[in-house]
């Protein structure tokens, strides 16, 4: 999946907790004055993540560039978390992420995959709508709104 850059794509382990919490802290960061708090992913347990997500990393040698985490409930396929390292955003990494997360979905026997964002973290909803996301609904959370989207994938 990212061979052509000599990247490595790999599900996490115990030791990628501090990394995958310290990139995800700096990949949310700028949010933090919009939304007045720092979101869930920035304070979330990434050694309980590991455990109990499907966690994959992305690396260049040692350093870490982003990270995804996939939620497998009985009855939803959860996109819990994309974070790309700053230096790449806007670079198509989140998306190819995004392309791998529905495949695993598919992979896994789910025909739709589920997210949820913040209102007040940019473009993310017209991003995912733009990927043929649809908004389900909408629950406030401070200044802004949980806006919660799923897309039904082909079979």
């Amino acid at each position: 999946m990212f061979e052509t850059e000599g990247w490595v794509f790999r599900c996490a382990d115990a030791g990628d907790a501090k990394a995958v919490r310290e990139l995800v802290r700096v990949a949310y960061g700028g949010y933090v004055a919009r939304m007045g708090r720092e979101s869930k992913p920035m304070t979330a347990d990434y050694d309980a993540a590991i455990r109990n997500h499907q966690v994959w990393v992305l690396f260049d040698s040692a350093t870490l560039l982003a990270v995804l985490e996939l939620i497998a409930e009985p009855d939803a396929f959860i996109l819990e978390n994309i974070a790309v390292a700053n230096d790449l955003q806007g670079q198509g990494v989140g998306g190819r992420l995004l392309a791998f997360a529905e495949i695993e979905a598919q992979r896994q026997g789910y025909d739709e995959i589920q997210l949820y964002t913040n209102s007040l973290m940019g473009t993310n909803v017209a991003l995912y709508a733009g990927r043929g996301y649809t908004e389900t609904r909408r629950e406030p959370l401070g200044a802004g709104e949980v806006v919660y989207m799923s897309k039904k994938l082909k079979k």
